[in-house]
């Protein structure tokens, strides 16, 4: 009896001490929300969400799903410059006329530039403090969804940097997205080929690719394998589409032909691994295009079809 006595004073010593250092000014983690909107014309939203992984504002153009109801949403991510530079999908395509009467949710984050749009395992001191993996699978979807209502059904997109990067976020959270789509990108392997492509976007915006996924070919970049990973695409609509490099009537405006050459090779190895995989996808390989926004604008209407039987839009 003495034992049992000494045991309860004891544990209830522990559980006062444990009660004792708590702080009685802690606080709950910051949540993802929204912190300001405003109009862009014709249905267009600026939604700017608050990320706590990254601690910071990120800006986000959306265009709400055209008709009554809960919709699925379409995350469409722009090229190397994150859409900051002017250069992205709402300025250089036809992305507002196009969507405009679609019952779907398209929302274009703006930023992340150079950085894959990936988590990075170190604050870097060009790129700074990046989560986007974890921002554009977790807290803009949980924003997005309870400010539109959607349905919880997602595809995401990407062109040229971010094509590679749409695969690997839906490689990544398989349970998020029904549909990815790569325009012109460059799925990677974590092979010194691969890791130097990545590298080279990574190095031309100043940043350290080792703060990314760590010193070449170590275990984050392993994480990062596509052509290893890939079986984590079935079950999915899958659209892969890339072109010669030899510009044509697809274009509009100058282009960038050996970035697009290259591109295609990649695109087309990838689609080679998801065949031996059993993995259907849609290949599109053109014999002309030369990495252009004309060339993009005609591959998203080409994709669209594809992508929003799988969400249900």
């Amino acid at each position: 009896m003495r034992y049992k006595s000494l045991l309860a004073s004891a544990s209830a010593a522990i559980v006062a001490a444990a009660f004792l250092s708590i702080s009685p000014h802690a606080t709950a983690a910051p949540m993802p929300r929204v912190h300001a909107e405003r109009s862009l014309g014709d249905r267009a939203i600026q939604v700017d969400v608050f990320s706590p992984a990254m601690n910071t504002v990120v800006t986000n153009r959306v265009i709400p799903a055209a008709g009554g109801g809960p919709a699925p949403t379409m995350y469409l991510l722009t090229g190397i410059g994150g859409g900051i530079d002017g250069i992205s999908w709402w300025d250089n395509t036809d992305v507002r006329r196009f969507f405009a009467d679609k019952h779907v949710n398209v929302v274009m984050p703006v930023g992340g530039a150079y950085t894959m749009y990936t988590d990075w395992h170190t604050d870097d001191p060009a790129v700074g403090r990046a989560r986007w993996q974890t921002y554009l699978t977790r807290e803009l979807p949980a924003v997005v969804d309870a400010r539109f209502g959607t349905t919880g059904r997602n595809a995401v997109a990407g062109v040229s940097m971010s094509g590679g990067s749409a695969l690997d976020l839906a490689i990544q959270d398989p349970g998020r997205y029904q549909a990815v789509a790569s325009y012109s990108g460059c799925p990677w392997a974590a092979d010194p080929a691969g890791i130097a492509m990545v590298s080279a976007q990574v190095v031309r915006g100043g940043g350290n690719p080792a703060n990314m996924w760590g010193p070449p070919g170590a275990d984050g970049w392993q994480a990062h394998d596509a052509f290893v990973r890939a079986p984590r695409l079935a079950g999915k609509t899958v659209y892969l589409s890339a072109a010669s490099g030899a510009p044509g009537a697809i274009d509009r405006g100058w282009g960038f032909p050996p970035v697009e050459a290259i591109a295609d090779a990649c695109t087309s190895a990838f689609a080679a691994r998801l065949g031996q995989l059993g993995i259907d996808a849609v290949h599109v390989d053109r014999s002309a295009g030369a990495h252009t926004w004309g060339q993009f604008e005609y591959d998203l209407h080409d994709s669209w079809p594809h992508l929003a039987r799988a969400i249900g839009a």
